[in-house]
């Protein structure tokens, strides 16, 4: 193990010590050095991951949520200079710790607001206009072969709790009164997308998210929509269209040569 692996080590270590080697230009103690540096690290990264899960925190308090950050960070040490997507791990971290338990929804909200920050960062593409779109969607021979291409930072998070709303409550100005009219025990899907500058969280129907997620997955245009419809009689596919070509989430749309001839 090398000399940077030992110090990063001990950066971490639950039990804190000082790494051996150090010393101090003025022959001072070193650990006492080390030890400052090293609250200063774990501190930062600690910070860090409030940033990125401002809700996960709120629901759980501070105190707790940056205890149970500290234990992550000691598990889970960054694995790249850039602290963008630091603790991309933590939803999982959360469903395995048990002091969490109590509150069952934590961890997808988590995941949501992870998807929301890799929403932020995706890349950028240029969708398709209203009227680009309008004469392939009328093609109807030809439409249910095509493979549509969606926004990168598009995501759709099935949830057995009202993660949507949960999250939602937290955007109002009387957190307490909005999450008081949540049932987090109601099953939601949220859409994640970044619309310009703004990601954008909204609820989506059951159906709407099967279809979303089969063009996800390159499926012809046909079959996402005989799936999701399989999986919610009420699906509606124009509705579903709308909102995506609303936020500008269509980005492509190829129709197989031999459907055209």
């Amino acid at each position: 193990m090398s000399d940077q692996q030992v110090f990063a080590g001990a950066l971490l270590a639950a039990e804190p010590s000082c790494p051996p080697g150090l010393t101090a230009w003025n022959g001072s103690d070193p650990g006492r050095r080390f030890a400052i540096y090293r609250n200063n690290v774990v501190v930062s990264l600690i910070d860090a991951l409030a940033d990125t899960y401002p809700v996960t925190q709120e629901l759980v308090g501070e105190e707790f949520f940056r205890a149970m950050a500290r234990l992550f960070i000691q598990a889970n040490p960054p694995r790249s200079r850039m602290l963008a997507f630091y603790g991309d791990r933590l939803a999982d971290f959360i469903e395995g710790f048990p002091p969490a338990a109590a509150v069952s929804y934590l961890a997808d909200v988590a995941r949501l607001e992870m998807l929301r920050v890799s929403a932020y960062h995706a890349a950028d593409a240029v969708p398709l206009t209203p009227a680009e779109i309008a004469p392939l969607l009328e093609d109807e021979a030809a439409l249910p072969t095509a493979r549509i291409g969606l926004h990168p930072s598009l995501k759709v998070l099935f949830s057995r709790h009202a993660v949507v709303s949960l999250w939602a409550a937290h955007q109002t100005t009387d957190v307490t009164r909005a999450l008081a009219a949540v049932d987090s025990d109601v099953a939601e899907v949220a859409l994640v997308l970044r619309v310009g500058l703004d990601v954008e969280i909204s609820r989506i129907a059951a159906g709407a998210a099967v279809f979303i997620t089969g063009l996800e997955q390159g499926i012809a245009f046909g079959r996402a929509a005989e799936q999701a419809l399989a999986a919610d009689d009420a699906f509606d596919l124009a509705a579903t269209l709308g909102l995506l070509i609303r936020g500008g989430a269509i980005t492509t749309m190829i129709i197989p040569r031999s459907a055209t001839s």
